[in-house]
């Protein structure tokens, strides 16, 4: 079985009964977001800075994350780089904003933690709950997994 099948699959297995799946595609989203924007708000070594300024702990992370993705699978990492974009857009408005990037992101990741436990809700619970935070950058890739066999996009 290929990689993608593999990790797609393992994750589809556990997300098989979910409740309130509108809410659980948001909050997949939504905690990618505030997990990228925690990290981006870290402190980053000076050397960073010296290579370009857009270089953090959270660009840093999208960029293995967009890798990895062209690894497993060049359709789905090409889906992807539009979210991916996304997410820096976003990051990169909220450090020019007056509003802290850790502060949204903290909101956005206790937002989305509860979209993910009210989807998992009876259906696996904080173990679920778990494994949805272990395979962050999956979880998107297996939502646009879904669109592509709804759209019949091979991937």
């Amino acid at each position: 079985m290929p990689e993608t099948d593999r990790w797609l699959t393992e994750y589809g297995e556990n997300h098989r009964d979910i409740g309130f799946a509108g809410i659980y595609w948001v909050a997949v989203l939504t905690l990618v977001l505030g997990i990228v924007g925690i990290l981006w708000s870290l402190p980053i070594p000076e050397e960073f800075v010296r290579i370009s300024p857009l270089l953090n702990w959270g660009s840093a992370f999208l960029m293995a994350a967009v890798v990895y993705y062209f690894i497993i699978s060049i359709p789905l990492a090409v889906g992807m780089l539009p979210f991916i974009f996304g997410i820096a857009a976003i990051q990169m408005w909220l450090v020019e904003s007056p509003y802290s990037v850790f502060r949204v992101s903290a909101v956005l990741l206790a937002v989305s933690l509860a979209g993910l436990w009210m989807g998992h809700r009876g259906k696996g619970g904080y173990r679920a709950l778990v494994h949805d935070i272990q395979l962050t950058m999956i979880a998107p890739v297996w939502l646009l997994s879904i669109l592509y066999k709804r759209l019949g996009i091979p991937y």
